[in-house]
C-alpha cells in the first residue's frame, strides 16, 4: 500500500486516542483509509481486526479498574452479536458504502466537539427492552459499515445516565470486540482477504492501544487531540461525499 510510512504513525495516534476512552477506532481507521483512497471491500475488514486488538486492550484496562457492568452488557451483546453477523454478511454498492460511512463519520465529529465531558452523578437502571433494541440496532450499522458501534453506544449511554464515564469505556470497549468479531465472520464468509502490510497495522494500533488504554484507565486530558480527530473526520467525510476532492 502506498504511504505506508504515513500512515503507519496515523494509525498508532487514532488508536491511542480512540483507546484511552474505551473505543476500538474503527471510525477512525476508516477515515485514514478513506484519505488514503482505500477500497471499501479492504477498509470494512481491516477496520475491524485491528477494533479486535485495540478494544480487548482496553476493555482489560478498565475491567481491572472494576468499572465494567456485566447486567448492562449482556442485553446489548445478545442483541448485536447476530445482528451485526448480518450486518456484515450484506453485500453494499461501493457507492452507497462511501455515502453511508460520510455520514456516519459526522458522529464522531459531534461526539468530539459537543460531548467531550458529559458528567453522570446518578445513574438510572434502563429496561432490558431498551437495551436490546439499541443494542440491535447498532449491531446492524457496525457490522455494514465495519465499526464496532462503540462511538454510537458510548454517548448513548452517558445522556441517557445509564453509566458514568469509565464504566460507558468499560461496556463500550467489550461491545467493541464482539461486534467486530462477529461482523469479521460475516466478512469473512464472502472471501475477504487481506493485505500484506496489515501486520504494520495490527502492530501500530495494537501498541498504540495499549498506551492509550493505560493512560485512559487512569486520568488523561485529551480535548486537544479530539478536536485535532474531529478535523481529521470531518475531512475524510467531505472526501467520502465528494470522491474528486483533492
Amino acid at each position: 500500500m502506498d504511504n505506508l510510512m504515513l500512515m503507519l504513525p496515523l494509525l498508532f495516534a487514532v488508536a491511542f486516542l480512540y483507546s484511552s476512552v474505551g473505543h476500538g477506532g474503527a471510525s477512525g481507521y476508516l477515515a485514514l483509509m478513506a484519505m488514503f483512497s482505500v477500497a471499501p471491500a479492504v477498509m470494512k475488514p481491516t477496520a475491524l481486526l485491528l477494533n479486535l486488538f485495540v478494544a480487548l486492550t482496553s476493555f482489560i484496562f478498565y475491567y481491572k479498574g472494576k468499572y465494567f457492568n456485566k447486567k448492562l452488557f449482556l442485553p446489548l451483546a445478545l442483541a448485536s452479536i447476530p445482528m451485526a453477523f448480518v450486518g456484515g454478511s450484506m453485500v453494499i454498492h461501493s457507492d452507497v458504502y462511501r455515502k453511508m460511512l460520510a455520514i456516519f463519520l459526522l458522529i464522531p465529529v459531534i461526539r468530539f466537539i459537543f460531548f467531550t465531558d458529559i458528567k453522570v452523578n446518578e445513574t438510572a437502571s434502563p429496561k432490558t427492552g431498551w437495551l436490546l433494541l439499541i443494542g440491535g440496532s447498532i449491531g446492524l450499522l457496525s457490522g455494514m459499515l465495519g465499526i464496532g458501534g462503540g462511538v454510537i453506544l458510548s454517548p448513548i449511554l452517558l445522556l441517557l445516565r445509564w453509566t458514568d464515564q469509565k464504566q460507558a469505556a468499560a461496556i463500550s470497549a467489550l461491545f467493541i470486540f464482539v461486534n467486530s468479531l462477529a461482523g469479521l465472520f460475516g466478512q469473512l464468509r464472502k472471501g475477504v482477504t487481506f493485505t500484506p502490510d496489515m501486520v504494520y497495522f495490527v502492530m501500530a494500533a495494537f501498541i498504540g492501544g495499549l498506551l492509550g488504554s493505560y493512560f485512559g484507565a487512569i486520568k488523561f486530558q485529551q480535548k486537544t487531540i479530539k478536536y485535532l480527530l474531529a478535523a481529521v473526520l470531518a475531512v475524510a467525510s467531505f472526501k467520502l461525499l465528494l470522491p474528486n476532492m483533492s
